[in-house]
């Protein structure tokens, strides 16, 4: 099976953390996003990715490349004059999928069971199948009820409080038959939720919803960005962790140094080529990148400092993001 992975997103709500990068490639536990779903997808044996991009679309290329360091075969689709939505830009790789095939987000973090999903698709002859996940907020999300055959009886994209009919929130992976894109036009901004979905359940396709059980946390805004990350980094998702655990809770990369005075206080993260030093204090929650330099006597309250940033003697950071390459000087706040 064949795996789309919608890559072109902006990532508007996140930014200034997207301004020079595509929202899948922000990094959750030191690794882009967009790395953690490859992983899942291959640990159900789906090794054959299609990734769509439009913004910034030669960061992704260049990290993943043909995908063989990965273990996946990966091509790549790029949108080069206008985003074509979500449906849109799949319409647009049509001829690579003649069988069924899934389409994931490139921007949640999920442990879902695919392979769970693609056989409950199958046994119910469906032509499309979305996995619904039970939020606490639904509002955020386009809402879905399906009827005791789990066949889908109603859609609504993103809707106000008011019009809140069910706890069930499309989560962006879907699997589908390669027919329901003949419901859609070439080379015109379609969305799955608002222009396909509905069309289908007009002209009574045989659509699902599937009620995925595991983690699911789509990454579209700051609060959540930082959510996602203690989430995985308290092991509430299943990931690959790049870094091994030294000491229970504690995961540290290789050739970093920490002074023998320094605090690490479970769980949290250090990633490789790093110096912290002299009575620095790492509280749990705390992530830190690669290439990182910690001074002495700084107080690391549960930040996410990503990799390359400087951060000077007896600097405190409570709950922040500093981005790539940043220098704080010392006795920042």
């Amino acid at each position: 099976m064949r795996a789309v992975l919608m890559a072109g997103g902006s990532g508007t709500r996140l930014r200034p953390l997207t301004c020079d990068l595509p929202k899948p490639m922000v990094p959750v536990l030191n690794r882009p996003i967009a790395e953690h779903i490859v992983n899942l997808l291959k640990r159900h044996n789906i090794t054959e990715i299609i990734a769509t991009l439009f913004y910034l679309p030669d960061v992704m290329r260049d990290y993943f490349q043909d995908g063989k360091a990965f273990g996946v075969q990966m091509t790549y689709a790029v949108e080069e004059d206008q985003p074509l939505g979500t449906a849109g830009c799949v319409k647009n790789v049509a001829e690579l999928l003649k069988d069924t095939f899934l389409v994931i987000s490139g921007d949640s973090i999920t442990d879902f069971d695919l392979q769970a999903a693609i056989s409950f698709h199958r046994a119910k002859g469906a032509k499309a199948t979305l996995l619904l996940k039970r939020v606490r907020n639904p509002a955020e999300f386009g809402v879905v009820i399906t009827d005791k055959e789990d066949r889908i009886v109603r859609f609504l994209e993103k809707p106000s409080t008011s019009e809140i009919f069910s706890d069930t929130a499309n989560t962006g992976t879907y699997i589908l038959e390669p027919e329901v894109l003949d419901y859609l036009p070439f080379d015109e901004a379609q969305d799955f939720s608002k222009d396909l979905f509905p069309r289908l359940l007009a002209e009574d396709v045989p659509m699902y919803g599937y009620v995925a059980t595991g983690y699911w946390c789509d990454v579209g805004h700051l609060n959540a960005y930082r959510e996602a990350q203690y989430d995985a980094l308290y092991g509430k998702v299943q990931i690959d962790h790049a870094y091994p655990e030294t000491v229970s809770g504690v995961r540290v990369g290789k050739n970093t140094v920490i002074h023998p005075s320094a605090k690490l206080q479970p769980p949290l993260l250090i990633g490789d080529n790093c110096r912290i030093g002299p009575r620095a204090v790492l509280e749990p929650g705390t992530v830190v990148g690669d290439n990182v330099t910690v001074g002495s006597d700084a107080n690391l309250k549960r930040p996410i400092i990503w990799n390359g940033a400087v951060l000077g003697d007896d600097t405190h950071l409570r709950a922040c993001v500093i981005a790539r390459g940043t220098r704080v000087d010392r006795r920042g706040r």
